[in-house]
């Protein structure tokens, strides 16, 4: 673990994981002597250990009028299991016995900072630890035909996140462009503010139904643009190279592997 700082990574002195140093609660003093560029590494995921992943449906406008969906008058809630969590940079692989019709969701995820319950959304400040990208990999044959979205969204690799956490304090995330690159091509162009329920109303809202613990993952949904409801539709395929793109935070890169 480390601080990003340009093209260089210096690293922390602690020992410990990435929930480790949130529930730590300071920032921990740097290893300035070991600086290492960030181009001769490979990141992990910088969450892997989450107690939750809580994902939410339908929330940007564009993807309910694309999805013919109706607006929905409270949060869409469902899961992912952190089976599904790879990094930077990992495959997004999945067995073609199993699904045919993978599909991308650019979406900002949000990381909670401390133990919480039962907050308003002037306090959800307070326990956001900081954000990163995500991609809500789908196998939407799996997503339709089960009537519920878990099977279908927690297959191993279909939760990519990274590059890496950028913390509360340096980016707006209710104003923030979100873009998804389909092997160079942009297949989602948003911005956050595009949200029909914000980041701080989520965050409330989750708190009332369910603790919320450090390093517990939100993802807040993503915009148009997705394959299932283009026409044709666009599946992943072999080679596939995915990046979701968000502004302030950077880049989060995959490439696609059906075995």
């Amino acid at each position: 673990m480390g601080l990003v700082e340009g093209d260089l990574i210096i690293p922390f002195k602690f020992k410990g994981n990435t929930i480790d140093l949130i529930k730590y609660g300071d920032t921990p003093s740097l290893d300035e002597s070991n600086a290492i560029p960030i181009k001769r590494i490979r990141s992990a995921p910088p969450i892997i250990n989450p107690t939750k992943i809580i994902a939410i449906g339908l929330n940007y406008r564009g993807h309910i009028k694309e999805s013919k969906g109706h607006f929905p008058e409270l949060p869409t809630i469902f899961s992912k299991f952190p089976n599904s969590i790879i990094g930077n940079k990992d495959w997004i692989r999945w067995d073609k016995t199993i699904t045919k019709k993978v599909d991308y969701e650019a979406e900002l995820a949000v990381i909670i900072g401390k133990r919480t319950k039962d907050i308003s959304e002037e306090q959800a400040p307070d326990v956001i630890f900081g954000y990163t990208c995500a991609n809500d990999v789908s196998a939407r044959d799996l997503q339709f035909s089960d009537g519920q979205w878990i099977r279908g969204k927690s297959l191993d690799t279909f939760c990519p996140i990274g590059p890496w956490i950028v913390t509360k304090e340096e980016i707006d995330a209710n104003n923030l462009d979100i873009k998804c690159y389909l092997n160079g091509v942009v297949m989602q162009d948003s911005n956050t503010k595009e949200m029909i329920f914000p980041v701080n109303y989520l965050v409330s809202f989750l708190s009332r139904h369910f603790t919320l613990y450090p390093g517990d993952i939100i993802l807040t949904g993503t915009p148009e643009g997705v394959g299932a409801f283009r026409k044709p539709s666009v599946w992943l395929k072999n080679g596939d190279e995915i990046i979701v793109e968000i502004e302030g935070i950077g880049r989060l890169c995959n490439r696609c592997k059906e075995v």
